[in-house]
């Protein structure tokens, strides 16, 4: 195998060691699946390269990308690195105003987009905006020129020499991309993130896996998150042929056909998979019920290497043949690896999809960072639940005073573009990286994530609580989808709570209580007290400070759209604090809610 040393040398492995790949990546396209092959990513990359160097793209130019899951990402994504210029993907969700911001403090000249929907959302900063010196569209887009004529551009050029050249003065060091944080608080920040930082970490990433060339992976989270566009290095840099999906809702039906042996996923995915996995055994009744739990409670139990003893795995092999092949076969039947990120998976769920032979690999890392600092291994000791695995080959990690993780490596980013303070706040005068959580290692090997530093609050009481462990544990709750957990300078922790609509509609098919709206249905005092319940019953577990004493149920999803979410689906508790705040305020002013103690149904 050729050394790859720069994005683009992936390329080369495409020209030799899988050349005979007849699809590589494929999307659906009118009902079909269409697909490109090794030889056509090769030649469709080296002219798009050639139409964007005669458009005048020199090394250095800032290229942005809004861009679904698609084939055509990674060819512009090669086309961009091969020139020398700099990709800035950027997601297609956010606001006007973080468009404009991220233009203007990018210094954005070309822009390539998917679709209508993106332009519309665009179209209006544009016109703020010095006159782009090009656009183009993967799809038909009124008024923008197509990726086609791009590539036309690029395959009557005589420009070959030319690209050579531009390709021999490219190094490891160079700029790649400019990716900016979600912007969970505050202005988001462009991380440059060279060439190496992406090679190092995805070549590391690599080795993990048993994977081979006849493999497919499943690619549904944003590319242009650096945790799945890494991943996607990785499948590319592993030869297998990879399968698009342009939004979540399509994940469950493409599962099922395209029967994929991976796919990365952020811990909510596989909380909501697991809890529509519940609410299909809570449907059933009698004795295919009782073993539908008890192969649940089997697989809470789970431990690596047999350690439960031979009566235990006897045990484990019939819930695998009654309950959990059901399970894999909802997912393609072929998966056996999930990489899991972005947060932290509780242990209890990492037990269960082992037990039920589901992989998960959970890893942990930012986009300063390439993004993997340590990350779960199938190598013998690999894996530890309850912690993100050994710090990866090549990565230093060490402790601040306060349990802060600090880290060094190559994988480690240049900066952040234009905010030379910024970035000496996180980067200090040793060259450790501070990266904002606490954390420890256990049995000096596996890093766990206690929390994050700047989320932890002190009640007026004087008091600290770590919110974030507190609502890992009450979204395991099947009546539970969102939850954020309140009480900076108050006497006790409050919470607010988005319920799982659709298991409470179930609940209340089975109680036979009428079910008309959401905005209805977190008033209805049946659901209350049922919800009051279950708070009750995991407070139960909680230390006294960490309790939620009070909460407010929402009739509002939560969403990236709508803002509550960041794209990795983490909770942007500053927005959700504004947009929320008179229902905060009421909350801790209602008085306290009265309901007759009784079993859990």
């Amino acid at each position: 195998m050729k050394p790859v040393t720069r994005l683009f040398d992936i390329l080369d492995l495409f020209r030799d060691e899988y050349s005979h790949k007849q699809h590589l990546f494929l999307s659906r396209s009118a009902g079909k699946w269409q697909a490109i092959s090794s030889s056509e990513y090769v030649r469709l990359s080296h002219e798009l390269s050639l139409g964007l160097l005669e458009l005048g793209v020199l090394p250095g130019t800032r290229i942005a990308t809004v861009m679904a899951n698609c084939p055509e990402w990674n060819l512009f994504d090669m086309a961009i690195s091969q020139a020398g210029a700099i990709q800035v993907p950027i997601y297609p969700t956010i606001s006007e105003e973080n468009y404009f911001y991220i233009f203007t403090d990018a210094k954005v000249e070309y822009l390539v987009i998917y679709h209508q929907e993106n332009y519309n959302r665009i179209k209006n900063v544009l016109k703020e905006l010095p006159p782009l010196k090009g656009m183009f569209s993967i799809q038909k887009v009124r008024g923008v020129p197509l990726w086609t004529d791009l590539l036309e551009t690029g395959r009557l050029s005589s420009g070959s020499e030319q690209l050579e050249r531009v390709k021999e003065g490219i190094r490891p060091d160079d700029i790649a991309s400019i990716i900016y944080t979600s912007g969970t608080t505050g202005r988001p920040k462009g991380v440059m993130l060279s060439h190496g930082n992406f090679v190092s970490n995805f070549k590391e990433c690599a080795s993990i896996s048993d994977f081979t060339c006849r493999e497919k992976a499943l690619s549904f989270l944003p590319l242009c998150h650096v945790y799945e566009r890494m991943l996607n290095y990785v499948y590319q840099y592993l030869g297998m042929s990879i399968y698009y999906a342009t939004a979540l809702e399509q994940v469950p039906e493409y599962l099922k056909e395209v029967r994929p042996h991976t796919f990365a996923a952020v811990p909510r995915v596989l909380e909501k998979i697991y809890n529509k996995v519940v609410a299909e055994g809570r449907n059933l009744h009698g004795i295919r019920r009782r073993v539908f739990f008890w192969a649940l409670r089997q697989g809470q139990t789970f431990e690596l290497n047999r350690s439960n003893g031979w009566f235990y795995e006897v045990k484990l092999l019939i819930a695998n043949l009654l309950v959990f092949d059901r399970w894999r076969k909802a997912l393609g039947g072929n998966v056996r690896l999930i990489a899991c990120g972005g947060a932290s998976l509780h242990p209890m769920l990492a037990r269960i999809y082992w037990a039920a032979r589901l992989k998960v690999l959970e890893g942990y890392g930012l986009t300063e960072t390439a993004p993997v600092i340590a990350v779960q291994n199938l190598k013998p000791g690999g894996v530890k639940f309850g912690t993100v695995g050994p710090v990866l080959p090549g990565v230093q990690v060490t402790f601040a005073p306060d349990g802060e993780i600090l880290c060094k490596g190559p994988n480690l980013m240049k900066g952040y573009v234009n905010r030379p303070e910024k970035t000496r706040e996180v980067i200090d005068a040793d060259g450790w990286f501070h990266t904002g959580d606490i954390g420890v290692m256990i049995e000096g090997k596996y890093l766990q994530i206690t929390d994050r530093k700047k989320e932890i609050f002190k009640t007026s009481t004087g008091k600290y609580i770590a919110p974030q462990p507190i609502e890992q544990r009450f979204v395991e709750s099947p009546f539970i989808d969102y939850i954020l957990v309140l009480g900076e300078d108050r006497k006790y922790a409050a919470a607010l709570i988005v319920p799982n609509f659709d298991h409470l509609k179930s609940w209340c098919r089975v109680k036979r209580i009428p079910y008309t709206s959401n905005k209805e249905a977190i008033s209805d005092n049946h659901i209350l007290r049922r919800m009051h319940q279950e708070v009750n019953q995991i407070n139960h577990e909680l230390g006294q400070t960490e309790k939620i004493k009070k909460f407010r149920l929402l009739a509002d999803e939560w969403t990236v759209e709508s803002g509550e979410l960041s794209p990795t689906m983490k909770l942007r508790r500053k927005f959700i604090q504004e947009k929320y705040f008179l229902e905060i305020e009421e909350t801790y002013r209602s008085p306290e809610y009265n309901y007759k103690e009784g079993p859990l149904d």
